[in-house]
């Protein structure tokens, strides 16, 4: 059994913005060595979140729009008292922190239109993604 973890790190330059982070993430699966197994992505932060989908400008902006909908920023939301970021952090609990994809024959499987993605939703900031990779 092989394990890999590789660390890299995203700089958001907005409030609200979608990283398009496939490349990084597929090249840390090539360098695992990993033929057949699972590639995690994870991003540690309470208030960003990974997803899988397309990578198209106007989608991309439409998941920011939909976020902004359901998460509503300026809603009387009891957490922005302290920090005024809690539809980061509700939408962040939705959407969910990491995303699990199959390895086979040494490459992380993805649908043809499915990119791998970071979501920022209280930036700016540097964001850490790990990603982890087990297999044979």
């Amino acid at each position: 059994m092989k394990f890999f973890v590789e660390e890299f790190r995203v700089s958001t330059s907005s409030r609200f913005e979608v990283v398009d982070i496939t490349s990084r993430v597929e090249s840390a699966v090539a360098k695992s060595g990993v033929r057949n197994g699972l590639c995690l992505v994870f991003v540690p932060h309470a208030t960003a979140a990974i997803i899988a989908n397309e990578a198209e400008p106007g989608l991309m902006q439409d998941y920011i729009d939909l976020i902004k909908e359901l998460f509503k920023p300026d809603a009387p939301w009891r957490h922005n008292r302290i920090d005024d970021n809690a539809h980061a952090h509700l939408a962040s609990a939705v959407i969910g922190p990491s995303r699990v994809f199959p390895v086979i024959d040494g490459r992380c499987m993805r649908g043809t239109w499915q990119n791998i993605m970071l979501v920022e939703m209280d930036g700016p900031r540097s964001r850490r993604v790990i990603v982890e990779v087990i297999g044979e």
